[in-house]
Order: C-alpha cells, then structure tokens, then sequence
C-alpha cells in the first residue's frame, strides 16, 4: 500500500522559515567596519546586557562556584563520555603514506584548525549540554585556541552551569554575547581573540543565518534549521513510551517537526491520542513550544511493512532517528539517512542530547543525506603530501606533460620538461598531446 498519513503536517522547516537574511547581513557589515564597539552597541541593543564581554578567571569561578555539587557531577559525567566517544573518533583518523608508483611516496596528514568558535545557545533554554559537545570536541581535535561564546540574560550574565561546562571541558575564552554580534565577535577577531578558523553549534535563525553568510571566510558545522525527530514503531513498541519521546523533542520548539512511521494503525492511534495530554501536562513555555510543533508540523505515516517504514524515513533523512521495532540489526544495516540513531526502547534522543557520549550537534532539515554530525573531525584539515626519486618522478612526468598538453595547459607541461631534461639528460620523451 502507499504511504497513508494518519496526521499531515500544515507546514514545513521550509515554510516556517523567515526571511532573515537582509537584517543579518546589515549586522555583520555593521560589526566588521565598526569593531568592538559596534559589537558592544548590537549586545545592548538585543542582549541588554552591559557586564563584561570578555569572562576574567575570576569571574569564571565565581560563576562556577554556584553551580550545585550535584549537577557538576552530572556535567563532570556527560563530559566524560563525549571526550571518550570523540578521543576514539579521532583515532579513526591516521597518517598514512603509500608508494603510488616505486619512488612515489604520496601521504595523507591530519591537521586540527587553530581557533574554533563554539555557540552555546541561552535564550528560550540554557544549552549547557551544547558546551560539552562543542568545547570537548574541539579540545580532543587539538585546536589551540577554543572561544566559547553564549548570550548572557540581562543583568545576571552567563548561565553559571555553562560556564562550568565550557570551562571544564576545555575553553580557552569565555564570551559573554549572544546572536549574530558574538558570531561576527568570534569571526573577526574582536575584543583581542584570535580568529575562529570554525564556527560551531546551535543557535537560532539568525545565528544559524549568520554562519551561512559566513561560510567561506570560516569554516561551519553545517548550516542547520529547526531541529527534527523521527521514530519507527512497529506493534512491539510502547505506545506511552513513543509519544513521550515525540513530544521530548516537540518541545524544542514550535517548528520543530517530529514524525512518527509505524506499520500498526493501533499503536498510531494510541499514540495521537496520548500526545496532546503529554503535551498539556508540560510547564508553559514548554507546553506551547510542543502544542504548536504538534499541531502545524508533526506527522503520523502508516505503511504497508517495515522496509516502506525504512525507505520512508531514508527520504526524511531525520536529525534524530529512533528505532523502537523488533530486529535491531536489521534496521542497524538497512537504515542510510540520519543525524543519529537511537536503537531500541533503552535508548532516547534526550540521552544523546545532554549525555551519553555522541555529539548533538547533527543535520537538520533532510542535510542528513549527505552528512554526519559534529565530531573531531569537523575540525581536521585532511591534507596531502609527496615526495619522489628521479626515478620515480619520470612515468609522472611523462604522463602529466601528455595530459596538460591536451588540455591546452602548456605552463604545466613544462614544469613537468623541465624536470625530465634535467634528470634524464639526452633521453628523448615523446610529450605531445597526439603522441
């Protein structure tokens, strides 16, 4: 059968997106001519903050000390796993060297980028979890300067658990500003830091609007939209346990789409029906992040057997994807698009959000087709190098002269003559293009 949907979305990532981009250009034209005090004047103006920018040690700690023992042990503990996950993802990546041809050595090096800017969003939720995946990750690539920079609320500053975090986990400045003015901060070098060489993390249209803008300049994460869920259920899930986690990630947000793809037209009902008392029982904010995400974004799709579940959350390509079905394995190997995956009841997405060691930084809006996540990676330069005998240099040579010369490049035929004159002095070398 074809795909039957149980509730269709009134509205997409796509739809629901303002047109933000004119307002943020302004500010970064604005930033970049005016320097720090432009900076100061929009952190004022949207952040209505005045305290120091640039967080001292002092200030450091003494935000650190109002963080409750207990939380510290939790960050102390989430922190711990991101940094094993990422140490073990950066040894995924090694030097290598091959003999191409005999005397032809060609090499492969990893090289971390020198500053990273880390976005640790604080507005409508403090993301003290988006420290730890951005900060720990950088810190493990072995960048050598780490600014991690999060909008301060008005007269109170930093959320002091951010700081913690940022600071536990590897930060070398903290800086207090929010938005587009602590992006453009991060990216010119302001208030005496070096320049981000990257720019990390999560943040709203207008920070997400921002790092578009300066793709190029700096490198990014990826360019991200509202983030989204999608669980498959098949008639061994527990309905209770599914809408729980739909509306877990509803909540974010009131474009924040979560879908769910079941092959059970019972367990769906189920769960349309609890989702809205879910969401009524959360605290205000939250409530009315999840009810408008329900009601104009979330969809419930019904399918004919679980590889049309599959093939349907593939063309999805969720950030999060869940997998509450029987045959773990088999979903584990069929499964191609996705940000993240949660097999099984035991595991949810909240846990990779704050804990359990893989990052939260992931592809929204159907990236995931053609990219993963926030990892050590992201802030390696994968370079190449070679060396050559003369012996191995000639087949070379002769090849690339031949080629350039077709190609109608005749300066670099030359730089590959001139060599083979030099070395191999009375050999003839046929290196026209129609030899």
């Amino acid at each position: 059968m074809a795909r039957e949907y149980l509730k269709k979305a009134a509205l997409t990532a796509q739809s629901g997106a303002s047109d933000v981009h004119q307002t943020v250009q302004t500010i970064l034209d604005d930033i970049e001519k005016g320097g720090d005090q432009a900076a100061l004047d929009y952190a004022a103006k949207f952040d209505q903050y005045d305290g120091n920018v640039v967080l001292t040690r002092d200030e450091i700690e003494a935000a650190k000390a109002l963080v409750p023992e207990k939380l510290r042990q939790d960050i102390q503990f989430a922190h711990a796993n991101v940094r094993a996950f990422a140490e073990a993802q950066k040894e995924t990546l090694r030097d290598i060297e091959i003999e191409v041809v005999p005397g032809l050595i060609a090499g492969q090096k990893s090289i971390p980028v020198h500053g990273a800017g880390c976005y640790v969003p604080g507005g409508r939720y403090s993301h003290i979890a988006s420290a730890i995946m951005t900060v720990t990750t950088a810190k493990v690539a072995g960048c050598q300067h780490i600014v991690a920079c999060s909008p301060p609320r008005p007269g109170v500053g930093i959320n002091p658990a951010i700081i913690y975090a940022a600071d536990l986990c590897g930060a070398d400045t903290i800086l207090a500003m929010g938005g587009v003015q602590g992006v453009a901060a991060m990216t010119f070098g302001l208030f005496g830091l070096p320049r981000a060489n990257i720019l990390v993390g999560p943040g709203n249209q207008f920070v997400a609007e921002a790092k578009r803008i300066l793709f190029g300049r700096v490198g990014i994460d990826m360019i991200a939209g509202p983030t989204d869920s999608l669980i498959l259920a098949d008639a061994t899930a527990d309905a209770e346990v599914v809408a729980t986690d739909l509306v877990g990630q509803a909540e974010h947000g009131y474009n924040s789409p979560v879908w769910l793809v079941t092959d059970d037209r019972a367990l769906a009902e189920q769960v349309m029906e609890l989702v809205p008392r879910l969401i009524d029982d959360l605290p205000e904010v939250n409530r009315d992040n999840a009810a408008a995400a329900w009601r104009d974004y979330a969809e419930v799709i019904l399918c004919a057997d679980r590889e049309e579940m599959a093939a349907t959350s593939d063309d999805y390509a969720p950030e999060h994807l869940t997998v509450q079905a029987a045959d773990l394995d088999w979903w584990l190997s069929r499964l191609s698009c996705y940000g993240s995956l949660f097999l099984g009841e035991e595991t949810t997405v909240a846990f990779g959000d704050k804990a359990s060691g893989t990052n939260h930084v992931l592809p929204t809006s159907g990236a995931a087709r053609y990219t993963g996540g926030l990892s050590v990676h992201k802030y390696m330069k994968i370079v190449t190098w070679q060396r050559a005998t003369r012996e191995g240099c000639k087949p070379v040579a002769e090849a690339t002269a031949r080629i350039s010369r077709l190609e109608g490049m005749e300066g670099h035929a030359r730089t590959a003559d001139i060599r083979l004159r030099k070395y191999f002095p009375g050999q003839n070398f046929d290196l026209s293009a129609n030899g």
